[in-house]
């Protein structure tokens, strides 16, 4: 009895036996709702509470909480990174709009009801944390304030915060009297993706002015937009598209890009045919996964494929995308690359590209400690603003980091992107190490933030959960014109829901919820980060 008396006050005990107890809990589903990784800190409340009533003397020590939070928040920078900076230059400034309402109409209501109420700041930032599902929030508002309120408001408001925002997205069509059926349409019918589809077609050269002309001379990239990726003469011969080939009439061509590009191909050379182009033994087409420092970040102009190695990239899938490769588009680590080669620069391109994906799979951690240093260097110059200075802290240093190096890609030598598993491993890594300590720091507190303030508590967190996305609604539907399936979609990525996303998929068989989602939630992620440390200095 004494060794297990023992062990519940060994911190390193506890601090696995949390996490476990945690996630397994979170795997429960109850109709088809689960807490997922974010269960542990209830169970870390729980047990902080239980320590508390039988007058145990228990901390983790806080050198745990603050590694989770600087591999977590780092984390969540190079993944938000590249998408963060892209929103504001290719979709949406009317989705961004939205993520902006979203979260500031939040952070008012919880001021307003801090000051009506006399409610303090640090319980009113948790439960904006917890009515917004935002953990990333949640690791900002405790570094800023160090008190335990913030989780305790956390724990109090995230219940109602994952299953409002499932409710809110099921009864919207309902409660505003709008179709779901006609929405479909209407997007089916006017959306444009900021990212265009690409697209392949055959042409047959029927413009003379082409005839005997090589592809240098027609500057056919240049001129359309749009890449050669083989050609087929008149006599049958498929070939690769060298810089030095000469078209002719009656020439098959099969082009590469986007609408726009393939009718400026079509003006160019001719119409497009149903003919069909079979491979050749004499050239090859296939996927090239770049795993080679010395790429990275060089611009397709800069490798030169054409003169080199008589290759052309006609496609290029970075993060599930398609995208057009341009010669100003410049590659990064872990594109995917369509090339079209002879068959004799095979294994030069695989070796110029590296085509390794256990080079991928491959994590070092020196990146993730350097950028980290940098981090915390940052957050600790002061900012002069006026009077006063304002300094970034641990969370936001580490933060604009991450941001900034992700979306720098590389230097020198060293490559600052993570592979999408290794993030996720040291980004659950650190979220664990964070919220344990916090969570039984803040159980130790709870009953007196009852007993204080009474259930009207979870009342303040459904009010923070429910006003900001009915304001969403009424602005994206009357002011801004939006359909209601993107304004949805751009509510859950504001309140980063990813339950509420699946829950706005199951109404639609467009995909509109989810490129309003993927547009909004890297920059709602660091709104809400940088919304609650602003709250904590009031």
């Amino acid at each position: 009895m004494e060794t297990i008396k023992e062990l519940f006050v060994q911190d390193y005990f506890i601090l696995f036996l949390v996490i476990a107890v945690g996630i397994a809990i979170g795997k429960i589903k109850i109709k088809g709702i689960n807490f997922d990784i974010s269960a542990v800190i209830f169970v870390a409340i729980f047990c902080g509470y239980l320590y508390d009533i039988y007058d145990i003397e228990f901390e983790l020590s806080p050198v745990v909480q603050n590694i989770g939070l600087v591999l977590f928040i780092y984390t969540i920078g190079i993944q938000a990174g590249p998408s963060f900076f892209n929103a504001f230059k290719d979709q949406g400034s009317k989705l961004i709009t939205l993520a902006v309402i979203t979260v500031t109409s939040g952070a008012l209501v919880a001021i307003g009801i801090s000051f009506l109420y006399e409610v303090d700041i640090n319980m009113m930032t948790g439960l904006l944390t917890g009515a917004l599902t935002s953990t990333p929030g949640l690791a900002a508002a405790i570094q800023s304030s160090g008190s335990p309120l913030a989780s305790i408001g956390y724990g109090i408001a995230y219940p109602f915060g994952v299953l409002g925002v499932i409710l809110f997205v099921k009864l919207s069509p309902k409660l505003f009297g709008i179709s779901i059926a006609e929405e479909e349409k209407k997007y089916k019918q006017s959306l444009i993706s900021a990212i265009l589809p690409v697209k392949n077609e055959n042409f047959i050269i029927s413009n003379k002015n082409v005839d005997g002309k090589t592809i240098k001379e027609l500057n056919i990239r240049f001129m359309t937009k749009a890449n050669i990726s083989r050609i087929m003469r008149s006599n049958q011969e498929t070939i690769a598209p060298s810089s030095d080939v000469v078209l002719h009439l009656g020439d098959v061509v099969k082009a590469v890009g986007t609408v726009e590009a393939l009718n400026r191909i079509e003006v160019l050379l001719g119409d497009p045919t149903n003919i069909k182009i079979p491979r050749s033994g004499s050239f090859e087409v296939k996927w090239y996964v770049v795993s080679k420092k010395g790429v990275v970040n060089k611009t397709i102009a800069e490798l030169n494929l054409m003169e080199n190695y008589n290759a052309t990239i006609t496609r290029i899938r970075r993060s599930s995308v398609d995208l057009v490769p341009r010669p100003s588009t410049r590659i990064r680590y872990g594109d995917k690359l369509l090339v079209s080669c002879s068959k004799g620069n095979v294994p030069a391109i695989t070796q110029l590209f590296g085509n390794s994906l256990k080079r991928i799979g491959e994590t070092s951690f020196l990146p993730v400690a350097l950028g980290i240093v940098l981090g915390i260097m940052l957050g600790s110059f002061a900012i002069p603003l006026g009077s006063f200075s304002f300094k970034l802290g641990l969370t936001g240093g580490v933060l604009m980091a991450a941001l900034f190096l992700s979306w720098k890609g590389k230097t020198g030598p060293v490559i600052w992107n993570l592979s999408g598993p290794a993030n996720q491993v040291l980004r659950q890594l650190g979220l664990l190490l964070f919220l344990t300590p916090v969570g039984i720091k803040a159980g130790g507190s709870l009953m007196q933030a009852i007993d204080e303030h009474g259930l009207i508590l979870f009342v303040y967190g459904a009010a923070i959960t429910l006003v900001p996305m009915l304001i969403t609604v009424l602005v994206g539907r009357f002011v801004l014109k939006l359909n209601l399936l993107s304004i949805l979609g751009a509510i859950t990525g504001g309140m980063t829901s990813t339950p509420g996303l699946s829950a706005s998929d199951s109404m639609t068989d467009s995909n509109a919820p989810q490129i309003a989602y993927a547009t909004v939630y890297p920059f709602a992620l660091v709104l809400i980060i940088i919304v609650t440390e602003l709250m904590v200095l009031l």
